[in-house]
């Protein structure tokens, strides 16, 4: 019964909206469409357009249209208690997650190596505390997340409150890649099933401030989790300065460099993200078909395991594994899988730009300079495991890859950042997986 009144309340949750105040999108105001059109940022020019038709329409409340401003969202949750920030950053999120990275004392801003470390490290700040964290994440990393929020934060275990935010991607009604589809359908139903109420974050400051107030009540009075879904643009843009380049190349060219040199009868299973993009646009413009690659479109951090299935199975074949820092860290342990079961035909390659570029470029664990990934591939069983950073080194190091028994592991450095008008995929998932298996089967 408490499960199904829960799921009902948060459901109602859904479509409740506190009563906004009509004023111009977050107090902005704009002098002409004219000074607009000429100097303005794509930002402006979204929050002008929406002024107007707000204008228009103010008298209909629910036909208007806000964004979030995160500094305004970020003092709202300070005003609440919520100083702690730890989690894995999102797309949708990203513009927030941005803001923390820049805002937050470095003590109390953590970007975990997973969704379900985020919920432990929340847990270990409130019973040192008696304070509340935040935990920020995609949906699709509420899966790592169910073992911690069904046997640790419970009532009924220890009680260990804490705020989500999660970006709801696939959202029904809302166009999205195929692998957030089913993710975004099931969402609701799954954070009510492991007993996590949960409400849309409203995209108005007087709206998200009510949402904080029912999360605190709810923190305060059940000791448990409450969760924020957070739809596409709710907030207004904020970026991190990208900085100057360190590295010789960046993840394009290193990709670009490894593919031009594999063998026809490789095989290739590529980690999520930019990089199984920049992959597949390359086969495209080349006119090299795609039946060599796996994309791994979800499933961050699994795309070595999956490699390493294939490779157990396919002795006789080369299996290249294409990974990222991030994807790397959130499944650390593969490696001592890989390490452990050996297979003299893996061969894989990480991609190190110390950064989640897919999500807005916040820090990986990889940016700092004692974290080594050579040197836990060595400890963790792999025969060889060396660093690449020019071009030059990375064509040596994939000859050398070829010549040697694995596991073995090639690390290229590179800068963070891709082209703005990276495509995606225009295969979908079923059909690269049939084209995938019958190139494995030859």
């Amino acid at each position: 019964m408490a499960r199904s009144r829960i799921s009902q309340q948060s459901l109602l949750r859904l479509f409740r909206r506190p009563t906004r105040t009509l004023a111009p999108i977050n107090n902005r105001k704009v002098t002409s469409e004219k000074s607009l059109s000429v100097d303005a940022t794509p930002e402006q020019d979204q929050i002008f357009t929406q002024q107007k038709q707000n204008e228009e329409v103010q008298q209909y409340t629910e036909l208007v249209r806000d964004f979030l401003d995160p500094a305004d969202f970020y003092r709202s949750i300070r005003n609440i208690g919520i100083d702690f920030f730890c989690g894995i950053p999102d797309s949708l999120l990203k513009n927030f997650c941005a803001y923390v990275t820049a805002h937050a004392d470095r003590r109390k801003h953590v970007i975990t190596a997973n969704e379900g470390s985020a919920i432990a490290l929340a847990a270990g700040y409130h019973m040192a505390t008696k304070k509340f964290a935040m935990v920020y994440l995609q949906n699709s990393g509420l899966g790592n997340c169910v073992n911690p929020l069904t046997s640790l934060t419970p009532p009924q275990v220890y009680g260990l409150p804490m705020l989500l935010l999660v970006g709801w991607r696939g959202e029904p009604g809302k166009r999205d890649e195929p692998q957030h589809m089913h993710k975004g359908y099931v969402t609701p139903g799954l954070l009510a099933t492991v007993g996590i109420p949960f409400q849309v974050l409203p995209d108005y400051k007087e709206g998200a401030e009510q949402a904080l107030y029912d999360a605190q009540q709810h923190m305060e009075r059940s000791s448990s989790p409450y969760a924020l879904l957070v739809r596409r643009q709710t907030f207004l843009s904020y970026k991190l300065p990208k900085g100057e380049d360190t590295y010789h190349l960046g993840r394009e060219e290193a990709v670009q460099t490894v593919s031009s040199i594999l063998n026809d009868y490789d095989v290739v299973v590529a980690t999520t993200g930019m990089l199984s993009r920049e992959l597949f646009e390359y086969r495209a413009r080349n006119r090299q078909g795609h039946e060599r690659d796996f994309l791994t479109v979800g499933s961050m951090g699994h795309a070595s395991t999956i490699a390493l299935g294939i490779a157990l199975s396919k002795p006789s074949r080369q299996i290249w594994c294409l990974d990222g820092d991030g994807a790397l860290i959130m499944h650390l342990g593969a490696l001592a899988t890989v390490g452990e079961t050996a297979p003299g035909n893996f061969k894989h390659i990480v991609i190190n730009n110390e950064s989640h570029d897919s999500v807005g470029g916040q820090p990986t664990a990889a940016r700092h300079g004692t974290f080594d990934i050579p040197m836990a591939a060595k400890a963790c069983g792999y025969r060889e495991a060396f660093t690449a950073v020019t071009r030059d080194e990375v064509l040596a190091g994939i000859d050398r890859l070829h010549s040697l028994p694995g596991p073995v592991l090639l690390e290229i450095k590179t800068n963070r950042g891709s082209r703005k008008d990276l495509g995606r995929p225009t295969r979908s998932p079923q059909e690269n997986k049939h084209d995938f298996m019958k190139f494995l089967s030859q």
